[in-house]
């Protein structure tokens, strides 16, 4: 197929502006603006039968110039870009033949420019009425998506057909749980997001991105921000201004059935939220109220990102599969805690409960007692050592699935770590971590305020866990109540029903027999770390233990 290449000099009819102070300055050399700039302009599948194209709508351009430094490209349907090297192939998504008038300005020594014009006459055939409809609503109106933070998979990577060749289609190397970034300051920032698609009277969509001040950043992407700081995080981060959307076909060739084969493209270098430097976005799903896309990851093309959006800001309401009242204990009795419900584990244990903890847990009224409708269980300094209670219902109130309620006041003080957890019941056969537990509240006195939710198991302990956290400001001197959800296909960790953690249950885990609860304080240990040399004495308060089924 023969290409037709249109290539225009420009000398004496280019206009010369100066930027700046016509001083010379030594420090960048002679201050020359730059001349004799050349327009190559390639139609791509153009021929003598289709002059403006093929109908991809693809315009190689290249620009030449002497004593140039840089060129801006402002392509003539609303996009500008910088283009160092002076060669770039634009697409043309407007449908139908279309002139444009393409003006660069080279740009010299000094911030002197030199600008050329031509224009370029191509035909584009693609559309796609129905993702337009969808994104914004239709003709005149406007639509504003937000991230399905309830949803799985809301943010996932995987990887692309190189190196996933059995499910590059599909985010297999991470999948978010719902609301899964919302526990932690450094990453809350991602649900606040705002994105509004429209569409004017000619069919062009334009797009405006709302992060609300905070734009959440991939660890490896984050350059733009000053470098990376080991860790995906929000940063302050200017979004404002309109986008031009680009729509055009898809050349990823994923399987059929996995994609709309359209991919959207924002101007202006703008993206969706979370930051790994793309503005292609290709659409996997689109409804009136649903969104999946896929984009490459600019700093490691070798992954591929996949986010959701709905048309519903995020809430983190949690509906409850169990209300039927199964155990309780209100503390209503003053003295030793109910011997019917609950029983103790003495002494340290074997290094330190495994934990390296100090503490030597008794069942003394001094550690633990209940009164005032409250079970308080109190760490105490004595002396050189450290006492505590470590309470627990083994043989006396085992289960199996349902919705734990533990309201509670936690005790403050660096060196305290006070913990509401379920153990397998079959633990001295089956050793842990194959027993499984389930940490409903884990609260650290040397990182106040933050609970942490976590489980472990077989494939991720002993030394880790799968773990989440939530920032709860007045842990210590407010009662809340710390919940998990557990069923048979997912558990789910609470704050005063806010969601924070998930995690996928099924028959492998060993999250599928009985558990009995645990309260205590441990005292140093590996997570705990250093006792403040100040300690005296900490209080856990507890309103309450429920169980729903």
């Amino acid at each position: 197929m023969k290409r037709i290449r249109n290539i225009i000099t420009f000398v004496a009819l280019s206009s010369l502006i100066l930027l700046g102070c016509q001083d010379d300055d030594n420090s960048i050399g002679n201050i020359v603006a730059p001349s004799n700039i050349v327009i190559d302009v390639e139609i791509i599948g153009a021929d003598a039968e289709n002059p403006n194209g093929d109908g991809s709508g693809l315009v190689n351009l290249r620009v030449t110039a002497d004593n140039v430094i840089s060129y801006k490209f402002a392509y003539g349907d609303g996009t500008t870009q910088i283009v160092p090297t002076g060669q770039f192939t634009k697409r043309y998504t407007s449908v139908g033949l279309n002139t444009y008038n393409f003006v660069v300005s080279a740009i010299g020594t000094g911030g002197l420019s030199t600008t050329a014009t031509t224009e370029i006459e191509v035909f584009s055939s693609f559309d796609d009425p129905e993702a337009k409809q969808f994104l914004t609503g239709g003709e005149g109106s406007s639509k504003t998506w937000y991230w399905a933070a309830a949803e799985p998979e809301h943010l996932g990577v995987g990887g692309i057909v190189d190196i996933s060749p059995d499910s590059y289609w599909l985010p297999t190397f991470f999948a978010a749980q719902p609301f899964q970034f919302a526990a932690n300051q450094s990453s809350a920032c991602f649900y606040e997001d705002e994105f509004t698609f429209s569409m004017d009277a000619n069919g062009q969509v334009t797009y405006v991105y709302n992060n609300n001040g905070g734009t959440f950043f991939n660890v490896a992407n984050q350059d733009i921000v000053g470098g990376s700081v080991g860790e995906d995080r929000c940063f302050e981060f200017d979004t404002s201004g309109t986008s031009i959307v680009s729509l055009f076909p898809s050349e990823q060739n994923l399987p059929e059935g996995q994609s709309t084969g359209t991919v959207m493209n924002l101007s202006n270098n703008n993206f969706m939220g979370y930051y790994v430097g793309a503005s292609d976005y290709e659409i996997l799903e689109i409804s009136d109220n649903f969104l999946r896309v896929r984009t490459l990851d600019v700093g490691n093309p070798v992954l591929a990102w996949y986010h959701i959006f709905t048309t519903s800001p995020p809430e983190s309401d949690f509906d409850t599969v169990y209300n039927d009242l199964f155990f309780e204990d209100n503390f209503d009795v003053n003295g030793a805690p109910d011997p019917a419900n609950w029983t103790y584990d003495l002494g340290n244990g074997t290094n330190g409960w495994g934990n390296n903890e100090v503490q030597n847990y008794t069942s003394s009224a001094d550690n633990v007692i209940v009164e005032d409708g409250l079970l308080k269980i109190t760490a105490r300094k004595e002396g050189s050592t450290y006492t505590s209670t470590r309470l627990k219902s083994e043989g006396l109130f085992d289960f199996t699935y349902g919705r734990v309620e533990v309201r509670a006041k936690l005790p403050e003080g660096g060196g305290t770590w006070p913990a509401i957890w379920l153990l397998g019941a079959d633990y001295q056969t089956n050793i842990w971590p194959a027993c499984g537990e389930i940490d409903i509240m884990e609260h650290v006195g040397n990182n106040p305020n933050t609970v942490l939710g976590t489980l472990h198991y077989p494939e991720v302990s002993p030394g880790a866990g799968n773990s989440a956290s939530t920032f709860v400001p007045n842990a210590t001197t407010e009662f809340h109540n710390y919940i998990v959800e557990w069923r048979p296909d997912g558990i789910f960790f609470l704050v005063d029903d806010t969601l924070y953690h998930s995690f996928d249950n099924n028959a492998s885990t060993p999250f599928n027999s009985e558990f009995f609860f645990i309260l205590n304080i441990a005292m140093g240990g590996t997570l705990g770390g250093d006792i403040d040399p100040a300690f005296t004495a900490a209080t856990m308060e507890i309103d309450y233990v429920r169980v729903y089924q």
